[in-house]
């Protein structure tokens, strides 16, 4: 679940497994099928999904018996800095004394591959194409308002 955001603290080797800063990161980039290898993608594409937000990876997270911090944060390959594509997620992967807090969840790619293989069962994406999910509509202009701009030769003469 999600926990209320602890002090950051410098990183150091001594820090426990259990220390938010040994979290690991999840970026929406790791598990989108659009991006290439050198753009972030983590997995094969065939594991992938379009356009994941950190609020699905959220969602996903919150109900699978899990620990994860939300972060405001912008993956460095990211090229675009609009609040659609930052986001990170911190999953707790082991306890205090290095067991795996999960046993489902081995690895981080265990992680991302669960997150990616639930992402298409949620119900925002069950009505909604990937590439229209996550564009903005943009309102329609009215041809018959008096926006201007048409009609007339006002000032569009030759100049003397």
């Amino acid at each position: 679940m999600a926990t209320a955001v602890p002090m950051k603290k410098n990183w150091s080797p001594s820090m426990k497994h259990n220390d938010m800063e040994r979290w690991i990161c999840i970026y929406p980039a790791y598990i989108n099928r659009k991006k290439t290898r050198q753009e972030g993608r983590r997995l094969p594409k065939e594991n992938c999904v379009d356009n994941p937000s950190y609020i699905e990876i959220r969602d996903v997270l919150s109900v699978s018996n899990l620990q994860f911090l939300m972060e405001n944060k912008k993956y460095c390959r990211e090229n675009s800095s609009e609040m659609e594509f930052r986001g990170r997620v911190r999953v707790q992967l082991r306890n205090v004394d290095g067991t795996l807090y999960n046993n489902d969840f081995p690895t981080r790619e265990s992680i991302m591959l669960h997150i990616a293989s639930k992402i298409p069962q949620l119900k925002t994406r069950q009505n909604k194409s990937g590439d229209s999910y996550h564009q903005q509509s943009q309102p329609q202009s009215n041809a018959s308002g008096s926006g201007g701009g048409g009609g007339g030769k006002k000032g569009k003469g030759k100049r003397r």
